[in-house]
């Protein structure tokens, strides 16, 4: 429920050119910060033991002639290797580097920094060990390849920036050819905390998913699901409008009707979205709708400040695009927006799918998942609402923070649980355990970071 102390706050201020300056400033400092720190520790990820080693006399335990043994019981039983080995807790984070960030075909190497740093989001948020894999070929085939052949390591795979159309194809073989989880997290991650954000923001200006209209600017990857969670949710698809880099989507594009065959996912909304059959743009999509969820390019000045001030009275604006949303969010409350949410860490309501993959990963893993079904985003994005509204919900505060310890492990249990319930579960666990597992993990994760820190083993950032 909104909470009494903060249901009658009004919606931020509209800043002085000051406060702009100011806020400009504070939105540009986490890339000057990046710029110093990256060559100062050159990689955010390491691999560090985790059995003792007492002496040198240990190594016969952990390697030869010691290590012979469990070798042979996996032999023997191939589901062992889940119990005596690292692949229960080891996810790869496989790119090609054609869509990394807002920055779009960079390549593999340059990719590489972001890999890294989901890396250490799996580590640090869900207790996850997870390596970044970038792959030196764009060729659909050799990507679906390539993940299939390293699955005997890994307990799970999370598909990162790959362009689409080939990402849907990909995450779509992958996860009927794989005996372990695949999913790619610009799809279901981003489309996850979308869903918990709208969740949680319709509450706050006292609408219901059924009732509003929804547009969705930008068809990439990431809003292409969220619309499908939207409506599995229980948006009605009619009240759905897609815009990509041409205009309005709708079953008047005979250009996307032409382009089926390789944006079938596309084409599929176009034909069951828009019910008004509205044509046109960014600005004729926003005219009287209720939400707005913008993936598209990074701003600022993608979207208008009078398009936003042409939404309904108590709009939702969600401007997720990396490194800059869409438009600033002081403009868009200056042009009436109600709740508005950014990508962005610095800025309040980060609808970011950082909320979403180390917890749901850390669920699927407890479970040993055999896939990521979409009703188990679902199951993730109704905990990450429940869990921000018991803490309670204004304008500034749709959905939980990052800090908060308990949020991955009740994200991971409601994840857990739902596999189970689907069946595509290997072990059987109850909400309670899966609840004290994945927090264990997971404060054990901060903790290793915090001591690692204290002792000096990882340097303070430089001056």
């Amino acid at each position: 429920m909104v909470d009494p102390k903060r249901s009658d706050r009004k919606p931020a201020k509209v800043p002085s050119p000051e406060e702009v300056d100011e806020n400009l400033k504070k939105a540009n400092l986490p890339k000057e910060q990046s710029a110093k720190y990256h060559p100062y520790y050159q990689g955010k990820i390491e691999v560090v033991p985790r059995v003792p080693v007492r002496s040198f006399n240990d190594f016969a335990i952990w390697y030869t002639p010691g290590v012979a043994q469990p070798c042979l019981d996996i032999h023997a039983d191939p589901e062992k290797v889940w119990s005596l080995t690292n692949k229960w807790n080891q996810v790869a984070v496989v790119t090609d580097g054609t869509r990394v960030l807002g920055l779009g075909d960079i390549g593999p190497e340059a990719g590489l920094p972001v890999m890294e740093g989901k890396a250490l989001l799996f580590k640090y948020l869900g207790g996850v060990d997870a390596f970044p894999v970038p792959l030196a070929t764009k060729d659909p085939e050799k990507i679906i390849e390539t993940v299939k052949l390293i699955t005997p390591a890994f307990g799970g795979v999370n598909l990162e920036d790959i362009a689409q159309p080939k990402c849907f194809g990909i995450l779509d073989r992958l996860r009927k050819e794989c005996e372990i989880a695949v999913w790619h997290d610009d799809q279901q991650g981003t489309a996850t905390i979308n869903v918990a954000g709208v969740i949680n923001a319709l509450k706050v200006v006292g609408k219901k998913i059924r009732d509003v209209q929804i547009t969705l600017i930008g068809a990439g990857a990431s809003n292409i699901r969220t619309a499908k969670l939207l409506i599995a949710a229980g948006a009605k698809a009619e009240h759905v409008i897609l815009v990509d880099s041409k205009g309005i989507v709708g079953r008047h594009r005979k250009d996307v009707e032409a382009a089926a065959e390789d944006f079938g996912e596309k084409w599929e909304l176009a034909q069951i979205t828009n019910g008004d059959g509205r044509t046109g743009g960014i600005a004729e999509a926003l005219t009287g709708v209720d939400v707005a969820i913008a993936a598209s390019k990074p701003g600022p000045g993608v979207i208008k400040k009078e398009w936003v001030g042409s939404m309904a009275d108590d709009s939702i604006l969600f401007v997720i695009a990396n490194p800059v949303p869409e438009i600033w969010p002081w403009e868009a409350a200056e042009a009436g927006a109600r709740v508005i949410a950014t990508g962005r860490s610095d800025f309040p309501n980060q609808v970011n799918n950082s909320l979403g993959f180390p917890g749901i990963f850390r669920g699927t893993l407890d479970v040993r998942a055999k896939t990521i079904t979409d009703e188990m985003c679902i199951a993730a994005a109704e905990e990450l609402a429940r869990v921000a509204e018991e803490r309670g919900l204004d304008e500034t505060h749709i959905v939980p923070t990052m800090d908060e310890l308990d949020v991955f492990a009740r994200e991971a249990a409601a994840v857990g649980m739902k596999a189970i319930e689907q069946g595509i579960a290997r072990v059987q666990k109850s909400r309670k355990e899966l609840f004290e597992g994945a927090l264990a993990l997971i404060r054990r994760a901060r903790e290793e970071t915090k001591f690692l820190m204290q002792d000096g083993f990882i340097r303070p950032p430089p001056p």
